[in-house]
């Protein structure tokens, strides 16, 4: 029992809580199981039973959770802020998603279905000047017909109708947008999809053909808005998520992005932590490095800037990833580069000699490629031994690239979830089926040494990290399909992919990961200990919600 002879000998300044729950996992190989978590200003004082904790004092007991099961804080280590932004606008994907009110979006499984939900959602806009834009679509789900802007002119023939495809690098727009963005023939924009007489067809394919429609460029920059990030929050307690990231922000280009959301993080009711890796646009390496290094001056408990973002090419789905032979099995083109090898290279190497931490997309593996030579060469100029530089979606990385990457000390962010939400589509229509049983290889990169999170890329799948650690630890399609079933993990790995993982490759996995004394009293609520259920049903786990700096925050 409690001594009062020792109380205030260990100087701490705050009320202590002490929550109670059915089992706490710690990802902390030092003690795994505990039962209570002590927490005192934000902070984890201690974990153990209870007549361990009540040496540091009086306290309250929190018996909330007796119920429920405790995990670290889980991490979503790639998403966007879009994700927030997208949500005002009608969700019109294959697979139905949940809203951040709660509510069943989508369920559109032919192109005549989307056409109905256009309908509806046009009729329901009376200024005929705001631009219709829906979310989610993928072409992939639709085999043998390719949306158009002939389908979506039976839409409307005087509102820009724009649709947005899951992936985000890709829309398909009507002709009254076409023509009011000035896209005709004559344009020169790489990445504009015409017919055979030099005709726009409606498909824009990654950004730079995307961002000459106004509308999608004023989207696009639209992160700082407070209501996006209000609506990611939610949608990340909700997926008892506790630090989500932007692995898109537009503080470099736009710095007048910064000051609203550094507003909107520090209200102390905002429920989760936020960390921004910052595409570097145009800016030359000195100012990229000038401007990562004034952000990161203004970090917070709540709000990180952990570097620079770069996009090496497109997504597999869209056909626009950068292949190797023999590419894409129906003949496609082998993608699209967004930022050339050569000029990849350069900006790595600036970017590392500088000390920023680089997290780079990159979905093809010719991509994959590219972005290892450029690790390998900056490393050859310039020692940084602790860099965690970090592959992002890394979907067919082979052996031998996870070889080298480990050697590197590079981190993956492995894109799990396209194993259920496309597993079926890349082994019919775009990989075939021997580099589908190949994609997303959690196994190999954990036995190859290199330490790997996996991701959601929210808004492009649901902001769920259960529903991401069962795709890792099942690997079934929706048809029923098992993919490369040698290379499942187990739930204590996939677990550590979302806590204590996904943490060391943000540069935080001293703040966050694990529940251990010192560290932000975050923790993810569930009805059910991941690690011991049947690996089928870590999907189907409810989630109570998060506790933030020892405040619990309720899903919806």
């Amino acid at each position: 029992m409690f001594d009062p002879g020792l109380a205030g000998a260990f100087g701490h300044r705050g009320d202590i809580t002490i929550f109670v729950a059915s089992e706490i996992v710690t990802m902390d190989p030092r003690r795994p199981s505990a039962t209570h978590v002590a927490v005192c200003e934000g902070r984890i004082l201690g974990v153990g039973p209870l007549e361990e904790l009540e040496v540091w004092g009086p306290y309250t007991l929190d018996e909330r959770f007796a119920d429920y099961v405790l995990v670290p804080g889980m991490i979503e280590a790639h998403s966007h802020v879009i994700e927030g932004a997208l949500w005002e606008r009608p969700y019109v994907g294959f697979h139905p998603r949940r809203g951040p009110a709660g509510q069943i979006e989508g369920g559109q499984r032919s192109i005549d279905e989307l056409l109905e939900r256009l309908h509806f959602e046009d009729a329901a806009l009376t200024d005929l000047s705001e631009p219709l834009i829906c979310w989610g679509l993928d072409p992939l789900y639709f085999p043998g017909e390719r949306l158009t802007s002939a389908h979506l002119d039976m839409v409307s023939s005087t509102r820009q109708i724009i649709v947005l495809h899951a992936s985000l690098h890709l829309a398909t727009v009507n002709s009254v947008t076409l023509q009011a963005n000035g896209i005709d023939a004559d344009s020169e924009t790489e990445g504009i999809v015409r017919d055979t007489n030099g005709q726009a067809v409606g498909e824009l394919q990654e950004f730079p053909a995307m961002l000459t429609v106004t509308a999608l460029a004023r989207l696009f920059r639209d992160f700082s808005d407070p209501r996006h990030l209000w609506t990611l929050a939610r949608q990340g307690v909700n997926g008892g998520i506790t630090t989500v990231t932007n692995l898109a922000g537009a503080e470099i280009t736009d710095p007048q992005a910064a000051a609203p959301i550094a507003e909107q993080v520090a209200d102390p009711s905002f429920p989760i932590r936020l960390v921004t890796y910052c595409l570097p646009g145009n800016a030359t390496p000195d100012a990229v490095a000038e401007r990562i290094t004034a952000l990161q001056a203004t970090n917070t408990d709540k709000l990180i800037y952990g570097g620079v973002k770069i996009v090496g090419d497109g997504s597999i789905q869209g056909y626009t990833a950068v292949m190797n032979w023999p590419g894409y099995i129906n003949g496609a083109p082998q993608g699209l580069w967004q930022v050339p090898p050569d000029r990849l290279s350069e900006m790595v190497r600036n970017y590392h000699a500088a000390g920023i931490n680089l997290h780079l997309h990159a979905n093809g593996d010719a991509t994959i490629d590219a972005v290892i030579d450029a690790v390998d060469h900056a490393l050859r100029h310039h020692a940084w031994l602790n860099h965690r530089h970090t592959l992002q979606h890394s979907q067919i990385t082979t052996p031998a690239h996870y070889r080298t990457m480990a050697r590197l000390g590079m981190c993956a962010n492995i894109f799990t979830n396209h194993l259920w939400y496309w597993g079926d589509q890349h082994y019919t229509s775009t990989l075939g089926p021997d580099r589908t049983h190949n994609m997303e290889t959690c196994a190999t990169a954990a036995r190859e040494g290199v330490r790997f999170s996996i991701h959601s890329d929210a808004p492009v799948t649901p902001l769920n990290q259960l529903h991401t650690m069962w795709c890792a630890t099942n690997r079934t399609t929706p048809t029923g399909r098992t993919l490369g079933p040698n290379e499942t993990i187990t739930a204590y790995q996939a677990l550590a992919a979302v806590t204590i993982d996904a943490a060391y490759q943000l540069h935080l996995d001293h703040k966050i990961g694990s529940i251990e004394t010192g560290k932000h009293a975050d923790f993810t609520v569930l009805t059910t200990n991941p690690l011991t259920c049947d690996p089928d049903h870590i999907r189907d786990i409810s989630i109570w919600g998060t506790v933030l700096n020892g405040t619990p925050q309720p899903a919806n």
